[in-house]
This record gives C-alpha cells, structure tokens and sequence, in this order.
C-alpha cells in the first residue's frame, strides 16, 4: 500500500480522504483530454506555418501564433484544474467552477477568424 506521505505533491494529497477511485480516473481523464487538445492546438499552429496555404500571411501567422500560445497555456491550466478538483473530492467539497475553457472557446473562435479572412484575402489576390 502506498503511503500518503510518498504521494506527490503533499499540499494536495496530504488533505481530506481517499475519494472513489472512479472520481479520480475521472479527473485524471478530462486532464488527458486537455493534453490532447493541447496537442492538437500546437499541431494546428505549426501546420498552419508549415504548409503552403493560400492564406494571406499576416492573418496566417497570428491564427499560428494564438494556436500555439493556447497550445502552450492548455496543460497549465488543466494540471491547476485537476488539482483544484482532486482536491474538491479528497475534502467532500463541490467541485470548482471551470476555468480556462473561456479562453480556449475564445481563441480558437479567433484563430479561425483569422484563417477565414486570410482566407478570403489570399484568394482574392
């Protein structure tokens, strides 16, 4: 058995009580599907500078830029989100209230912004 004191970081597993194991992996799910969303946001940046699109390079670059900015910020915020509600379930408290997924909503609204009118500017010239 493991000892509470071995686990890793002890603000957070040194509180409260072993919730269900399923509420953990469930946790520990979301905060891999923010991983791979970040991922995918990186790839999407770099693509978008590596391949030869017929995107106006100025809106090309700042969609490129917000993907990989969002790419980078992505895991920080899902490890800070996944220790919020590990902890929410170590101690019997409601779970906190999303953060992050505002920024992300709106970035990639954004990024795709850019690719439309750089879109449409690249193909009008």
């Amino acid at each position: 058995m493991v000892s509470p004191d071995s686990r890793r970081p002890r603000w957070l597993f040194g509180v409260g009580s072993e919730p269900d194991a399923r509420f953990s992996l469930a946790n520990e799910r979301t905060f891999l599907a923010w991983i791979r969303t970040a991922l995918a946001l990186l790839a999407g940046g770099v693509a978008l500078e590596a391949l030869d699109l017929p995107i106006d390079a100025p809106w090309r670059r700042t969609a490129a830029i917000i993907l990989v900015v969002l790419g980078i910020v992505a895991p920080t915020w899902a490890w800070f989100s996944w220790a919020r509600n590990e902890r929410a379930a170590r101690t019997s408290q409601p779970l906190p209230a999303p953060t992050g997924s505002i920024v992300l909503a709106v970035g990639v609204v954004l990024a795709g912004l850019s690719v439309l009118v750089g879109t449409l500017l690249g193909s009008s010239s």
